[in-house]
């Protein structure tokens, strides 16, 4: 392996450790707030302590998040200093930007949201509460606006010394292939915190049915996943378009079309791609249905990678199986929202014991199809780190191999050590069932919680609540 390589799988694999946790966090953060808006409007405890419940697995999960951030910030002038030189004059004040608004909104009232619960109001709380999910989403429109201009560049120059300048900032941050990236990045981030909740509501459900919490977090998740799923589904069919007008040999590598099809083109579902002969071994594929998906039209011609120079041909077989991954996996979560939906329509959400197991099976999905996608988008954007105008192989420093091999390795050894023992102590949380009196971050043992005029819901008799549950939640 030579150092361009290597450095390749090193930012690789600090960013899907990176990726994991915002991915998280921003889908965790939304639904804390309306947790938090929920229990200001119904008085129920019972969302109150769902939010603290919630609320100590964000906290892991945003510090894991920023860590792991840190050290992927550094490889932009380690591993690849040329890169940082030609491109940071663009991508430079849109991370400057994200850190300026999104990350000082995110830790202004961070520490409000999570110790401050008996220290301020509670409208105040949720005020901070709010901040932080607005942050996290504001977080992510700079971040993906960065990545998308390295796909789509727009909006620029290019000076004397090779470097990108800026032009135009208004079409640098809303590049072209940036509305369809936020929409089905962030779609991804809320449909992965639905499938966590639901996952460990329908765990806890298949011990208890009665649980309260667990049937309200079940039935939140669930509705979240019935409704984004297939938004989720339309949001990646035009990204897909969009990327099939600006990156079409990432397309191709996608459908694994090596050949060019002049009177409809196939839908491979599957098969093994071969660069080296030029086709796909095994196919089982649907005919002209690429062309109907990608032009609306089953006879409309589709250009292959026989038309791109094979110089700069993405790896097809790791972007044909990511894609595959990440649209199989988008089909079981509109499998289970529909299954759900029809739980829900018959009464028995919380009584099929079916639908809990393909919930908790299911909740580890979302960041698998997260990390496929970014594959899919990443290594289908190659040979180029800025698409068409900045090769990958002339981004890189000029390291040695083995220097970037010893940091690769101890770079594993620490992630799994550290954010192993992270993501076990945030499972151990979640393996806790949600009841009645949850502590949070900020109260002790007996610490009364200020409700500045909301008076806890009076204690219930088990079987009244049931019947309320029966009537109301479902």
């Amino acid at each position: 392996m030579d150092a361009i390589l290597l450095a390749r799988i090193q930012f690789a694999f600090t960013v899907s450790f990176h990726f994991i946790f915002p991915a998280f966090s921003i889908g965790l953060a939304s639904y804390l707030a309306v947790l938090n808006g929920l229990w200001l409007w119904k008085k129920d405890e019972v969302y109150l302590n769902l939010f603290k419940y919630w609320l100590k697995i964000f906290a892991l999960a945003f510090a894991m998040g920023v860590v792991s951030g840190i050290v992927m910030s550094y490889q932009f002038g380690t591993n690849w200093s040329v890169f940082s030189d030609k491109a940071g004059p663009i991508i430079g004040p849109l991370m400057a930007y994200e850190v300026m608004t999104a990350f000082f909104l995110e830790a202004g009232f961070l520490g409000v949201m999570l110790f401050g619960m008996n220290r301020v109001g509670p409208k105040l709380h949720f005020a901070a509460t709010v901040a932080v999910a607005v942050g996290t989403f504001i977080s992510a429109f700079w971040i993906l606006s960065a990545n998308s201009w390295m796909h789509t560049p727009a909006g620029h120059t290019v000076n004397a010394a090779g470097q990108f300048t800026p032009q135009n900032w208004l079409q640098i941050v809303f590049n072209p292939s940036f509305p369809y990236r936020l929409t089905h990045t962030v779609l991804a981030a809320y449909l992965t915190t639905a499938l966590v909740v639901g996952g460990v509501a329908a765990w806890h459900l298949l011990r208890d049915r009665s649980n309260r919490g667990a049937r309200v977090m079940f039935s939140m998740a669930m509705g979240m996943v019935t409704v984004t799923a297939p938004l989720q589904i339309l949001a990646g069919d035009l990204h897909g378009l969009n990327t099939l007008e600006h990156q079409p040999a990432k397309v191709m590598a996608m459908e694994g079309h090596f050949q060019s099809h002049p009177d409809g083109a196939p839908l491979i579902l599957f098969g093994l791609p071969d660069p080296d002969q030029g086709k796909v071994h095994a196919e089982i594929s649907v005919p002209k249905a690429s062309s109907l998906i990608l032009k609306h039209d089953p006879n409309a011609p589709l250009a292959g990678l026989d038309t791109i120079p094979r110089e700069n041909w993405p790896v097809v077989p790791v972007v044909f199986w990511s894609f595959r991954v990440m649209v199989g996996l988008g089909l079981l979560m509109l499998a289970l929202g529909a299954f759900s939906l029809l739980a829900r329509v018959r009464r028995k959400l919380f009584d099929w014991p079916l639908l809990h197991r393909f919930a908790v099976a299911m909740g580890p999905a979302g960041f698998v199809a997260v990390i496929a996608g970014w594959i899919t988008t990443e290594v289908g954007r190659q040979p180029f780190t800025v698409y068409g105008l900045l090769r990958t192989a002339h981004s890189a420093a000029p390291l040695d191999a083995p220097a970037v091999g010893a940091s690769l390795l101890a770079f594993i050894c620490v992630y799994f050590v550290v954010f192993g023992a992270g993501t076990a102590y945030i499972l151990k949380l979640m393996g806790h069932a949600p009841h009645p009196g949850e502590p949070g971050l900020d109260t002790g043992p007996g610490a009364p919680i200020r409700t500045a005029g909301i008076t806890p819901a009076p204690a219930v008799a088990p079987r009244r609540a049931m019947s309320g549950l029966e009537e109301g939640d479902r």
